[in-house]
């Protein structure tokens, strides 16, 4: 008679099954993932719970199994400031590990989400021993640093109108057919933009009404791209 796989090895087998799936551990051996999935545990976060905040001190580096978190600064004005929504299959705080100073910012999640924790000791041992895993952190790293340098330059754009029309353009010509598929819910888009869901709401209510865009769901339809444009250049003195 066959043994059924006994529950802790099947936890392993789906952490392992997750960590392959993370860009920053993709192509590692089979031996690999194990040692790393050994260590590895699992956090589960309700909506708006905190996963850190910024200033503790790491527990680790973090990869989003489900869900979505939102990693942001508070500034003096106390204004919330998002960095970037990280979802599934993404890496986070990979930086802190070598940080003296922590988190250094907050990562709350947006939807009810699981990510895998894996602790700060076993992977520095870890890296120390592989060099190239170090190299795949740094690569990943480099990555979040190209995000936050677009995401800087995009809320440079002086109001919530010219953001989205932004973001409509750059997304409307990379969809099929011109339809956007938001892969969050509109709040995390809000945040994206850095503003609200209601400022977002009536920001895409006035393009609608202008029958520039139409919105199904987690759909949005761009009917004129052309004029969206024109009105994107219009909005940074540019037409």
């Amino acid at each position: 008679m066959p043994v059924s796989p006994r529950p802790a090895d099947l936890k392993i087998t789906g952490l392992i099954g997750s960590l392959r799936c993370a860009q920053l551990f993709s192509g590692l051996s089979a031996e690999d993932l194990t040692t790393i999935a050994a260590f590895t545990t699992t956090v589960a976060l309700p909506k708006d719970a905190y996963l850190f905040r910024e200033g503790e001190p790491s527990r680790g580096c973090y990869i989003v199994q489900s869900g979505a978190l939102n990693v942001h600064r508070v500034n003096a004005a106390g204004k919330e400031q998002v960095i970037h929504v990280f979802r599934s299959g993404e890496s986070l705080a990979e930086a802190s590990l070598a940080s003296p100073t922590g988190y250094p910012a907050n990562a709350r999640a947006v939807e009810p989400s699981s990510v895998l924790l894996i602790p700060k000791a076993p992977i520095l041992e870890l890296i120390g021993q592989r060099p190239d895993l170090a190299m795949r952190m740094l690569g990943s790293m480099s990555a979040h640093l190209r995000v936050l340098v677009g995401m800087l330059d995009d809320l440079t754009l002086k109001d919530v109108e010219t953001r989205l029309l932004n973001w409509l353009v750059k997304h409307g010509a990379q969809a099929r057919g011109g339809v956007i598929k938001l892969s969050g819910t509109k709040r995390v888009l809000a945040a994206e933009l850095g503003t609200s869901s209601e400022t977002l709401s009536r920001t895409l209510a006035r393009l609608r009404t202008q029958k520039l865009i139409s919105v199904h769901g987690k759909s949005i339809a761009v009917h004129q791209p052309q004029e969206l444009a024109a009105m994107l250049r219009r909005n940074l003195g540019e037409a």
